[in-house]
């Protein structure tokens, strides 16, 4: 099973979450795998202090034009919808940062003068800790696609074992990427008018993707009851509900689990994976 946890905005609380949730599935169900997704600042490595086993560099493919065979025929140009390779004044430029790597401009070039490379966009690091494995993409700095990143995370999820991933704030691209084979999400968010705004943008996403979710209040205490009334309105069950509590916002700062120190909010964690595992074992 793999369960995502997002937000419609970044700051609401998703890795604390994702993380503890790790945690106590791992007590519970045995091996964990947890996917940090948000690639341009992952940082459950923070609070989840395993130790480094590896890294490998993700690149992805980019055209390379040979001149020499190259006819100026400006096709490769005409088909990419990118604008990565342009044709200027005849000759074929690329724009490395802006290709999806769908290799079509190699295939329309009847010459045959393009050809694919590799080009690196970021790093995939491997942690270990106890029955948890965190595995966490790391986009290289400049490099504006993180979905081919997120992906090739994606693609280490345990074959027989939980996965929990946690996404990248937002409802864009990336965010599609991490949470379009999800089984559960978890959609976290605070009860801000802000948050309520996101939160309203994240649904609409997850009941696009036909997923099954829930909501997660971070914070509650701290804003008014906007998120509740919402999620009353539209049905939407909230699986958990974390306090305004100031010792959670100090553990946080100085990376540390709510789990680990604080062992009253253990019972509303595993509450949260008894739920999930009652929803999808009965196909709700």
């Amino acid at each position: 099973m793999t369960l995502a946890v997002a937000s419609g905005k970044g700051g609401t609380g998703k890795t604390t979450i994702a993380t503890n949730l790790a945690m106590v599935a791992a007590e519970k169900y045995g091996q964990v795998t947890l996917l940090d997704c948000d690639v341009e600042e992952p940082n459950s490595h923070i609070f989840i202090k395993g130790t480094k086993i590896k890294e490998e560099i993700v690149n992805i493919k980019i055209p390379e034009v040979d001149e020499s065979i190259c006819t100026e025929c400006g096709a490769c140009s005409n088909f990419c919808q990118y604008n990565a390779i342009m044709s200027l004044k005849g000759k074929p430029v690329v724009f490395k940062e802006m290709c999806h790597s769908c290799g079509g401009c190699t295939l329309v070039c009847q010459p045959k003068a393009i050809h694919e490379v590799d080009h690196r966009i970021g790093l995939i690091n491997f942690y270990s800790l106890g029955k948890i494995n965190l595995i966490d993409g790391l986009l290289d700095v400049g490099s504006p696609l993180s979905p081919p990143l997120i992906g090739a995370v994606k693609k280490l999820e345990g074959k027989d074992t939980l996965n929990i991933i946690d996404a990248p704030p937002g409802t864009s691209c990336p965010v599609i990427e991490a949470i379009k084979d999800a089984d559960y999400i978890i959609l976290v968010t605070e009860p801000t008018p802000f948050g309520l705004n996101d939160l309203v943008l994240a649904v609409e996403v997850s009941r696009k993707l036909n997923k099954k979710f829930a909501v997660a209040i971070n914070r509650v205490g701290s804003g008014d009851d906007r998120v509740h009334r919402y999620c009353k309105d539209e049905n939407i069950p909230i699986i958990l509900e974390i306090p305004d509590d100031r010792r959670i916002a100090e553990l946080y700062s100085n990376g540390k689990t709510i789990l680990d120190n604080l062992p009253e909010y253990r019972k509303s964690f595993e509450e949260v994976l008894t739920k999930i595992g009652v929803v999808i074992q009965n196909g709700q």
